[in-house]
């Protein structure tokens, strides 16, 4: 039997999954950034510049037995992969997790670490040198951003603006008064239901100072601003619909056992997915424990019965800097809060950099 397993994407779940079949199958990860970026900790690193090297994890380390191509995949079909340089590579089975992107600094603009780190330092000084810091996006990302903001900067004013006209909604009243309690005792000025009228003229991360007006016709001044919305699905190597036909958001419809729907032999996890849950590195990583179970259930000779339900109950841990945050986690009476000495615990402390660390069998300080 053919083992060959190719891996596209080697983020949350790529990553997981191919270091899962490593031992067993003829895993082959095709990812081509030459490092994993630790999405959840760039925001820190933004503004503690000298954390940065937490967030860069070499492919080189992930895999004993299994081969790591630094290349993009440009077209899939149900017999394998095509890659952006024209070489061609068979598969008797196939991993769809190529994720998202998302603006800086939440996801890197780049391949290479090396000008991600640059990119990160050059953004940090323009933030240190800002007094007025104008956020766009008051979903998790944002939040998150003004938390690490005003843990290592607490005097600088913060502005975060969002058409929506309530706060994360969705989760528990609970969550969202601990949330908007906490945000009002850092000092983060909330601008909800109204968005920015026009781009300001600087891109984003960059120092300007610059006024622009919103679209209910107040106006905000600020020295520098962020991005925190509009990601996008990284699927364009499906376009010709040989493998799936895409949802108009870019991801694949897959079934319990997260086959591509019509492919007992193609799977798909991660953000790429059109599962009615929120896209984040979590639930990515759950999705690679059961494709993997799957996929070594086949291998051995077996039928996969793994399945993955999205939970009912919408889940987060939202850190506010390394001490703050709040959290909403299902249990078996329905949805619970946590605390900030509790979400610090689990993940704003060190914001998981050491699950990550033994993944990629890692040493760090």
């Amino acid at each position: 039997m053919d083992r060959t397993v190719v891996v596209i994407g080697g983020g949350y779940g790529g990553a997981a999954v191919a270091k899962a079949l490593d031992e067993e199958t003829d895993v082959v990860l095709i990812d081509p950034k030459d490092a994993f970026v630790h999405a959840a900790g760039a925001l820190r690193a933004l503004v503690r510049p000298d954390w940065a090297g937490h967030i860069f994890f070499p492919y080189d380390t992930l895999l004993r037995r299994g081969t790591v191509i630094r290349e993009r995949a440009a077209s899939v079909d149900p017999g394998g992969v095509t890659l952006a340089s024209g070489e061609r590579i068979e598969a008797a089975r196939l991993v769809l997790a190529t994720g998202s992107d998302y603006p800086f600094p939440a996801k890197m603009d780049t391949d290479l670490s090396g000008e991600a780190l640059e990119r990160i330092h050059e953004a940090h000084a323009e933030l240190a040198a800002a007094e007025r810091v104008l956020i766009a996006g008051a979903g998790p990302v944002g939040l998150e951003l003004a938390g690490e903001i005003k843990a290592v900067w607490p005097g600088k004013h913060v502005i975060i603006t969002d058409p929506a006209g309530r706060l994360v909604p969705g989760f528990l009243p609970e969550f969202r008064e601990e949330l908007l309690r906490q945000l009002d005792a850092l000092g983060v000025e909330l601008r909800l239901g109204t968005a920015l009228a026009e781009q300001p003229p600087t891109g984003p991360g960059r120092g300007k100072s610059f006024t622009v007006a919103t679209t209910d016709g107040e106006e905000i001044s600020a020295d520098i601003w962020f991005r925190c919305y509009g990601g996008s699905t990284n699927s364009d190597y499906l376009a010709d619909g040989r493998v799936a036909v895409r949802t108009p958001q870019g991801r694949v419809r897959v079934t319990e056992t997260l086959n591509v729907e019509g492919h007992d032999h193609i799977y798909a996890l991660g953000d790429i997915t059109d599962l009615a849950e929120a896209k984040m590195a979590g639930y990515a990583m759950k999705h690679a424990e059961v494709v993997a179970e799957n996929i070594l259930a086949q291998v051995r000779g077996g039928r996969p019965t793994a399945t993955y339900r999205p939970s009912p109950v919408p889940s987060v841990l939202l850190p506010l800097g390394p001490g703050g945050g709040v959290g909403q986690v299902p249990t078996p009476d329905g949805p619970a809060l946590l605390p900030a000495s509790a979400v610090s615990e689990y993940k704003g402390v060190d914001l998981f950099t050491g699950r990550f660390a033994a993944l990629f069998g890692v040493a760090r300080g």
